[in-house]
Formats: C-alpha cells, sequence, structure tokens
C-alpha cells in the first residue's frame, strides 16, 4: 500500500533549501536556514547528494563552487571533509550531513526531502544515495517524504523503504532547460511513472500547473505542491491549483 503524504505537509508553506537568505548569514540547505525554517512554524525542503564514502549530505548542486567556493565535486569528498568545507556567505557554516540535519529538524516541522539525480540522465543507475538516505531515516520520528525528477530513485526507494511517503518533482521538461534528450524529457513530461513508482504526491513546476496530467492527478485526490515561489502574488497564484507551495526570498504567511 502506498503510503500517503502526511497532512502536515499542506498546513504550513515549505521553505526551499530551508528558509536561506544570504543577507543574513543563512546559506540555502545550512544548519541557519534550518533553524530558521522551525523558528517560523515553516516546512522544510532540502536536497541530498552522495559523498565519496557513501554518506548523504544536505546540498543542492554537484559542483562545490557556486555554494562554497571550493573547487571539485561533492562526490568527491567524504562527509568529514565536506564537514570542513565553508558554505559561503554563512558565518562559519559548513556542508552538512543528512544524520546531524535529522538532529537539528527531529520532528518539529515537515521535512521534504529531494534526492538528486545520480544517473545523469534521470536512469536506472541508481541506489547509494537511496540507501544512505534511508539507513539515516531510521528511527526517525516525524513527517517526512522524499521526492525526486528521476522516478528510479523513487522505485529505489519503494523498495527499500516502502513505510516512506514518495512523489515525483515533475516539469514542464522544457529541452532547453534541462541537460536530456528531447525523448527523455517527453517522456517525463507526461509523469507517466506515478504509479509505478507508488507516488502518493507531486511537486510540480509552478509555471506549469495548468497542465492537463496536473489536472487528472488532482482531481484522484492525488495532493499538488509546487515549486519555486518567489513573490506571494506568485503563491496566490499558484495556490489557485496546489494545494501548498515551496517559496523562498520572502516571508510566507502561515495559513489561518
Amino acid at each position: 500500500m502506498t503510503p500517503a503524504l502526511p497532512a502536515a505537509f499542506l498546513q504550513s508553506p515549505i521553505a526551499h533549501r530551508a528558509f536561506h537568505d544570504k543577507a543574513a548569514g543563512r546559506p540555502e540547505n545550512s544548519r541557519a536556514a534550518i533553524r530558521a525554517a522551525i523558528a517560523n512554524g515553516y516546512g522544510i525542503e532540502i536536497d541530498l547528494q552522495l559523498t565519496a564514502d557513501g554518506q548523504a549530505v544536505v546540498f543542492h548542486d554537484y559542483a562545490l563552487a557556486r555554494l562554497t567556493g571550493a573547487e571539485g565535486t561533492v562526490r568527491q569528498n567524504t562527509a568529514a571533509a565536506l564537514a570542513g568545507i565553508a558554505l559561503s556567505h554563512g558565518d562559519g557554516e559548513t556542508v552538512p550531513s543528512f544524520a546531524k540535519v535529522l538532529d537539528i529538524v527531529a520532528g518539529q516541522v515537515p521535512l521534504l526531502i529531494e534526492l538528486k539525480d545520480q544517473d545523469g540522465a534521470m536512469g536506472p543507475d541508481v541506489g547509494p544515495l537511496e540507501a544512505a538516505a534511508a539507513s539515516a531515516l531510521d528511527g526517525y520520528k516525524g513527517p517526512v517524504a522524499l521526492m525526486s525528477f528521476n522516478p528510479n530513485s523513487i522505485a529505489e526507494m519503494a523498495r527499500i523503504a516502502p513505510h516512506l511517503p514518495r512523489g515525483l518533482v515533475t516539469s514542464a521538461y522544457d529541452p532547453d532547460d534541462w541537460p536530456l534528450s528531447p525523448e527523455i524529457c517527453e517522456h517525463l513530461r507526461g509523469i507517466p511513472d506515478f504509479d509505478r513508482v507508488g507516488a502518493s504526491f507531486i511537486s510540480h513546476e509552478a509555471k506549469d500547473l495548468g497542465r492537463d496530467r496536473v489536472a487528472e492527478l488532482k482531481s484522484g485526490g492525488t495532493p499538488i505542491l509546487c515549486w519555486t515561489i518567489r513573490s506571494p502574488e506568485a503563491e496566490a497564484e499558484a495556490r489557485r491549483i496546489a494545494d501548498n507551495v515551496t517559496f523562498e526570498g520572502y516571508q510566507a504567511v502561515i495559513p489561518g
């Protein structure tokens, strides 16, 4: 049986890469941004990448340069090495392990976890990151859900941790925006793998929420999240279709 998305994910706006603000010393996916999201009562969205020693760390990019100024990639470094690499604008913040982030969140707010594609083409070369995520989540108490653009990643989560709620990150897949073949973009655009992977929700690209497939899933009772909202006006527009938003760059209002 497919586990449902916990109701908590539909109650408060979800801070994209946590409640980050470089000017305030809170880089994206940092401990400071996570603590700020908790203090404001927001849900939290984070990204997971895999280290050289098979650990999950909370970091969006494959390469280190944009967020740290360091050379190389996450995958070329151990978790211990990454714990010593400073995040830019972070006032001493370094790349956090997934386990450390779970200790901070500790079930206080919903945690939406994106598994970054490790195959490179949304293909079947998955497994180590999913295993690392499942291991870290063993025994965790609190509302969590996992998602990925790569359906094969979510199929693997269904196999190794079937009790954890899971969904798909979905998009218009404009080939001009993606380093993927037009054929792969065409396939993923229709969200054909939703049932196959045992998904219980989608997080869809905000500008594409009017897609017929999104309406079809919503009419069947599927919760619709969306990414990434950057203003109150965009949030109001997205909420005409989406059940909740993933936001950044402004102070979202918690309904009620």
